[in-house]
């Protein structure tokens, strides 16, 4: 019974342990970098923005599917919606989206894109995939080549350095600054979008770049503001059939850090009301940034099956851990030992504590009797008949030097090599045999 009941202990001692590295382990790991969704609550998310839009009475929704399912949302009007998307993502868009996105944009609606170009946050520290912009919004952008001190604008640039592997965001050779770099955006003129906006501030934590905006073929663009550090303009707007098309070269501008700096959540209210009708909504593209329709933890967690399912695993592995575990170990017999264990033991012992000049000396004795019993002559037996072994034919007067130095080692109590002594008397015997 108290084998049971310490077996229950160290079993219940097993699972505290269990609970303390997976269920509280997310505080050991490494910050990941905030995705731009709608449920992170992180320093790039979204979440802020849509609170902030609910709270003012119009309507958002998480759009956690294809653009395919825009058209299948009955509960929103056939116009008047806004659509924000930010760039670079994680799942890719297909040309098949991308046409019913077009469709969607030219029944009405409009489309803001948030592009990491001219900034770089955590989350688009790789920077951005060009195929995925140039088709959502059917415009080119094209590197500009930075100039020699062109960085001076940016006081916060010397303190960039390479990134290291294993960093929140970061791919090893781009430079991650050691406080997030400002970047700022001002009108160009007057515009609806802009209206009491004085400026609006964009978060970089990796060096960004600076990009040009390539005018298409057909159609034009129109500019409405530039940066105010570098000049090249980071907000443009393009009609698309009956909707519109906006484009920001600032991917963090409604991130939950950058919000409520400047003027930008009036920069973001002047587009709301423009774009949006009394019954239409704002829409975040969560689904291209990892936030799939199936993906709902809090339901996950409110299940009871999943309960269930614990308990059932709980309790059978506690019936095997305390049916089928051993905490004493059977007892082992000892066999007896056999008589090539007491030879190989007797030997090593006395490997140990004998010298080997004297063992030498043994072995020469024993060889010198061998000699004596098999010559039969009246030498004394034990004495080494070294004149008869250097005149015998079928030995090598090196083997009987090297015999002769070695005697004189052993009885002179200097150390003698016992293997290769013993080898030799063993050759010396089957050549006298011979």
């Amino acid at each position: 019974m108290r084998e049971r009941l310490t077996t229950l202990a160290c079993a219940l001692g097993a699972l505290v342990v269990f609970a303390t590295l997976f269920l509280h382990g997310q505080a050991l790991e490494q910050p990941r970098a905030a995705a731009p969704t709608t449920l992170e609550r992180g320093d790039n998310g979204l979440r802020a923005a849509m609170l902030w839009l609910q709270a003012e009475g119009i309507r958002t929704l998480s759009l956690r599917e294809r653009f395919h399912a825009l058209a299948r949302h009955r509960d929103l009007p056939a116009q008047g919606n806004l659509l924000i998307v930010t760039t670079p993502v994680v799942t890719a868009f297909s040309l098949n989206e991308a046409n019913a996105l077009d469709r969607w944009v030219r029944a009405g609606n409009t489309l803001l894109v948030l592009a990491a170009l001219s900034d770089r946050p955590a989350w688009a520290a790789a920077g951005f995939v060009h195929g995925d912009l140039s088709l959502l919004t059917g415009l080119d952008f094209v590197l500009r080549e930075r100039q020699p001190g062109s960085v001076s604008s940016w006081p916060s640039a010397w303190s960039a350095r390479p990134a290291r592997a294993g960093e929140p965001g970061a791919l090893p050779g781009f430079l991650q600054l050691g406080q997030p770099l400002r970047s700022t955006l001002v009108a160009n003129r007057a515009h609806a979008y802009l209206a009491g906006v004085g400026s609006a501030v964009a978060l970089s934590d990796y060096m960004p770049q600076v990009w040009d905006v390539k005018l298409p073929r057909s159609g034009f663009v129109l500019s409405l503001a530039h940066q105010r550090e570098m000049g090249q303009g980071v907000l443009w707007v393009r009609p698309v059939g009956s909707g519109s098309l906006i484009v920001s070269a600032f991917g963090s501008l409604f991130t939950n850090r950058a919000l409520g700096l400047a003027d930008n959540a009036r920069l973001l209210a002047n587009i709301v009301t423009a774009t949006v009708a009394a019954d239409g909504a704002v829409l975040f593209d969560d689904e291209h940034q990892g936030l799939g329709v199936e993906y709902d933890p809090a339901r996950f967690y409110r299940d009871p099956r999943l309960y269930a399912t614990l308990g059932v695993v709980l309790a059978v592995w506690l019936a095997w851990v305390l049916g089928s575990t051993r905490l004493r170990l059977p007892r082992a017999r000892a066999s007896a030992p056999r008589e090539a264990d007491l030879v190989r033991t007797t030997g090593v012992f006395l490997a140990r504590v004998l010298r080997p000049a004297a063992a030498a000396r043994r072995m020469f004795e024993h060889f010198f009797r061998r000699l004596h019993a098999r010559r039969r002559s009246g030498t004394e037996a034990g004495s080494p008949p070294w004149q008869w072994l250097e005149q015998h034919p079928r030995l090598a007067h090196a083997d009987v030097q090297q015999l002769r130095e070695w005697y004189a080692d052993a009885y002179s109590d200097r150390r003698v090599p016992l293997t290769r002594l013993h080898n030799l008397i063993v050759r010396t015997e089957r050549q006298l045999a011979a």
